[in-house]
């Protein structure tokens, strides 16, 4: 399994491309420039399968809606931010000055924690609220990653100042959810660079003694 990192929009909200060797590809969190994803599909000479995403703040779902009808593909979000997607006040976009980001509704909710299978690929759908309240995490144990969003970065954590945040939960999420992955796991974040688990294990500053 494959991945390649894709920096987009104002606040370089980290959307993915995923593939294997069949050919077949996830397209993660197309937050922005939407164009952009799309030529790097297309030249990748893969076929998208779906659109996954780990949360539905305005930073990671701007280009769903150009990525989904490019390829005729369905998204996924957990079934508590369904309503985010057309909601700018619930999404964050109304905060902003960027204007008022939405996209259509999705069309797979997902309801709790379960092995995902789209095409030749499984994650394991892992609830880690704590930045949104549908908060997710995909975890591809023979790709040995996990794309968290924005719940764990490199040596730092999502961000619960926001609507709907919550420390408490966030570092449960973390800690019961992610810790607990091999320490090898590769983390892709929503922000930033990737990191590890065992990185954030030994030099993360918000996790030392919790």
């Amino acid at each position: 399994m494959n991945w390649k990192q894709v920096p987009v929009g104002p606040l370089q909200e980290n959307a993915y491309i995923i593939w294997n060797d069949e050919k077949q590809a996830l397209i993660v969190d197309p937050g922005s420039e939407g164009q952009r994803i799309i030529q790097i599909v297309q030249n990748f000479n893969v076929k998208p399968l779906a659109i996954l995403l780990t949360h539905a703040h305005f930073d990671h779902i701007g280009a769903v809606d150009d990525v989904r009808d490019e390829f005729a593909i369905p998204v996924y979000i957990h079934e508590k931010e369904q309503d985010w997607l057309d909601d700018p006040n619930k999404n964050g976009s109304a905060r902003f000055p960027l204007g008022h980001i939405t996209a259509r509704k999705a069309e797979h909710m997902i309801t709790g924690e379960q092995i995902l299978t789209i095409g030749h690929f499984t994650a394991k759908v892992f609830e880690t609220p704590g930045h949104s309240p549908g908060s997710i995490s995909f975890y591809f144990e023979n790709g040995n990653v996990v794309f968290s969003g924005d719940t764990l970065f490199q040596g730092s954590i999502g961000r619960t100042d926001l609507p709907f945040g919550n420390y408490e939960q966030l570092m449960n999420s973390i800690h019961d959810k992610l810790l607990t992955l091999p320490e090898h796991t590769i983390v892709c974040s929503g922000h930033g660079p990737e990191t590890s688990i065992e990185n954030e294990m030994n030099a993360n500053p918000f996790l030392s003694g919790f």
